[in-house]
């Protein structure tokens, strides 16, 4: 995908939206959570959440498929995909966030099914889990792996205790700004 490059001293936006129809979701929730895991992976300094330039779509195993194989060469839907458009850096990386995160809530509800949650927890955490990814969480070694997942198991208890997650079963609409 290329870049998507914001006006420069201009607001970024952070948009959430639904491009399936199977799961809806609140888009003001998962705005919510998305501002909130933003702020709290933030390496030490206070970055204005309209600094970030951050789309989340909610999209179908099809559409998911298609992003899978087009970009990654992988066959098949996946639960989540994170296409990191900002300047590489440390673990966490600090600054303004540049990307897009894919969630396939159908596939989520799978994997719900096979850990005994729910579909709305497994797309949060899916949220959290791009969001590390961009800010250079790494997943692709085992202990890379490790360390990726004991942050983001911090994070989805934070967030569970925050946010009603069990609401994120909504309605559909675009959320930007």
């Amino acid at each position: 995908m290329k870049p998507r490059l914001a006006k420069p001293n201009l607001p970024m936006p952070l948009t959430i939206r639904s491009r399936q129809k199977t799961h809806p979701a609140d888009p003001w929730l998962l705005r919510r959570l998305a501002k909130w895991a933003l702020a709290e992976t933030e390496p030490g300094q206070v970055v204005e959440p309209g600094a970030h330039e951050l789309g989340v779509y909610l999209v179908g195993p099809q559409e998911m498929t298609k992003v899978n194989w087009e970009y990654l060469r992988h066959v098949g839907a996946t639960d989540v995909i994170t296409f990191d458009y900002g300047k590489s850096g440390g673990v966490p990386r600090p600054g303004p966030i540049l990307g897009d995160i894919f969630i396939c809530p159908a596939v989520a509800e799978e994997f719900a099914q096979k850990f005994k949650t729910s579909w709305e927890d497994e797309v949060a955490r899916y949220l959290i889990h791009g969001i590390l990814h961009l800010r250079g969480y790494d997943d692709s070694k085992p202990e890379l792996r490790r360390m990726m997942k004991r942050k983001e198991n911090h994070l989805i208890k934070l967030a569970s205790k925050r946010f009603p997650l069990s609401q994120l079963a909504r309605a559909t609409k675009t959320v930007g700004g």
